[in-house]
């Protein structure tokens, strides 16, 4: 037992590793009672499901990180809670991305926790080698500090002044569908909730095994999140260089956006205001950096600009088109 509590209170990548397995119990429980207790059976969730779902997913990741401020103090806690807000709003973007991925493949809403459920398992492993990687580049160079904080001040400003595109990309068109489609088997149906299934091959009349749509999208997910990390990893990175702060709070952001989905789907068109408040806040992170050898901003007062941007942002929006239809919205 001696031994055991001595490996619990050795540090892995500076927290305890007893930190790193509370963590994963926790995120394994949630996801084991999300799938298996609440969607045992496959169904359509409605918006009040999903705000049900994410408050529980929401509920958990603060107070995970009010447990970071017990044992690990006030800061690492506002840092926590600063990086999960951050995530969470730069990944509201993603949600477009998901849905237009969705009805490209003609998911029906019965199957899409399925394909957003298991696309969370892959986040999860690439967050993971995302953030290890950028520890290992920030203990060994302190100035790719200032590319990440470069980045997103550029992010920031573009974001700030690009305009709104009504096109959306098309995706029969997407390089890695056509490779996939062109190197393994893919079904021209659905077979329900499945990702593979075996039928009989036209060409050589043999049980073969094949990729359904469903697979598709979930790849295609992946990759969406996979590049939306580019910019959410780095801002986290700006906030703190804690490898457990920066992993932790990009995941439990990243379960109860999810978790949100389905509400947030239908109310995307109304934050049309939320774009100019994320790039002031990636503006913000960016200058931070670069000021922090002659300003020491606290980190209450960081969380405290970035809520009171974002909610300026999303209460505005919310204004501006109460009385609008999502065609209508510009």
């Amino acid at each position: 037992m001696t031994a055991l509590h001595a490996f619990m209170l050795t540090p892995f990548l500076g927290t305890p590793y007893y930190f790193w397995l509370a963590f994963i119990v926790i995120v394994i429980a949630l996801l084991v009672f999300d799938l298996g207790v609440l969607h045992r059976d496959q169904h359509e969730i409605e918006m009040r499901e999903s705000l049900l779902l994410y408050s529980g997913y929401f509920s958990v990741g603060v107070a995970f990180g009010g447990w970071v401020w017990w044992e690990l103090g006030a800061t690492k806690a506002l840092e926590f809670y600063t990086g999960f807000l951050v995530e969470q709003s730069l990944s509201m973007d993603n949600v477009f991305v998901m849905a237009m991925i969705l009805g490209f493949f003609g998911i029906p809403r019965k199957y899409q926790h399925r394909v957003l459920f298991w696309g969370i398992i892959g986040v999860v492993l690439l967050r993971a080698i995302m953030i290890g990687l950028g520890t290992a580049l920030v203990q060994e160079f302190d100035w790719i500090l200032y590319v990440f904080g470069a980045f997103l001040l550029f992010t920031g400003i573009k974001m700030l002044f690009s305009k709104d595109h009504d096109e959306h990309p098309d995706l029969s068109q997407n390089k890695l569908l056509i490779f996939l489609r062109k190197h393994i088997r893919v079904t021209d149906d659905l077979h329900g909730g499945k990702f593979l299934v075996r039928q009989k091959d036209p060409a050589s009349g043999k049980m073969l095994l094949f990729a359904t749509p469903l697979l598709l999208a979930l790849v295609l997910i992946e990759l969406a999140d996979l590049v939306f990390a580019v910019d959410s990893v780095p801002a986290v990175f700006a906030i703190t260089q804690d490898p457990f702060i920066v992993y932790t709070s990009n995941i439990f952001a990243i379960l109860g956006l999810r978790a949100l989905y389905f509400a947030l789907a239908a109310l995307m068109h109304r934050f049309v205001y939320l774009k100019y408040a994320l790039a002031i806040v990636l503006m913000f992170i960016g200058c931070k950096i670069f000021l922090h050898g002659f300003i020491k901003v606290p980190a209450l007062l960081s969380l405290g600009v970035t809520m009171g941007v974002l909610a300026g942002g999303v209460i505005l929006s919310l204004l501006k088109t109460r009385d609008k239809k999502p065609a209508e919205t510009t």
